[in-house]
């Protein structure tokens, strides 16, 4: 396993690393957006370089990664997390795994060194998601792509959560709960984007999106499932946000 690390000399690990080095692993595939997302990317086959070389910020145990990068034909897969047990599982299915942070931190790959970055579900859980795309345009070729996908902060159960006066689903305000909403799992959520601010911060940052896909939200009531299907066909109102864009 390569080590990368950014953390201070003797610092501590923070309440956040401890987190996910303790958190369930939430790739095991059951989440309706995986196909979708699947779905999108066979769509996009003629954007993407030939045997990419792909990079999974946030890989987890890399159930996810793999099936994406058998996707695009991948020769070389990579996987970043703070993880340790979720990198030892990544590196049993193949993957190169490094341990270091993404979230003000200079990724440990040379510049225009890959050709696919993907970063599923991640960008909520950084402080600093500048220098996040900062630092993936520049590991990326030119001719490179970025695949992120997002909860939406929009997300039509959302608007109907604040007329409510209850704090929007995906947001939370403390590691020690949840407060002021339904739900009972903290997931580590800081930053949170409508489809509107994700379009214009990729642009502010050099990305020009290429294609974009809603997707619905797998915790739902069961009642609210044929809704949230149909919103998921709009962006501005679908549970989550599927992006691939290109620097």
């Amino acid at each position: 396993m390569t080590e990368q690390t950014s953390a201070k000399p003797g610092r501590k690990w923070s309440a956040l690393r401890k987190f996910y080095e303790t958190a369930p692993d939430g790739d095991a595939g059951e989440f309706p957006r995986y196909e979708l997302q699947l779905t999108q990317l066979r769509g996009l086959a003629g954007h993407f370089p030939p045997s990419p070389r792909f990079l999974d910020l946030g890989c987890a145990s890399g159930a996810w990664s793999t099936r994406v990068a058998t996707t695009l034909g991948a020769s070389q897969v990579i996987g970043v997390d703070l993880s340790t047990k979720g990198l030892v599982a990544a590196a049993g299915r193949g993957m190169h795994p490094v341990y270091a942070s993404v979230d003000g931190a200079v990724l440990p790959f040379a510049n225009g060194s890959l050709d696919v970055v993907m970063c599923d579900e991640v960008i909520e859980h950084i402080v600093d998601t500048d220098g996040l795309l900062d630092e993936i345009y520049r590991v990326l070729q030119a001719d490179g792509m970025l695949v992120l996908s997002t909860p939406n902060l929009a997300a039509w159960f959302n608007r109907l959560a604040l007329l409510a006066g209850l704090q929007p689903a995906f947001s939370e305000v403390a590691y020690s709960g949840i407060y002021g909403r339904p739900g009972s799992e903290v997931v580590g959520h800081l930053r949170l984007f409508t489809w509107r601010a994700l379009r214009e911060f990729l642009a502010a940052h050099g990305f020009t999106v290429v294609s974009v896909e809603g997707a619905p939200y797998h915790d739902l009531p069961s009642v609210a499932r044929p809704l949230d299907r149909l919103a998921a066909r709009l962006p501005g109102v679908a549970a989550d946000l599927m992006v691939v864009a290109r620097p």
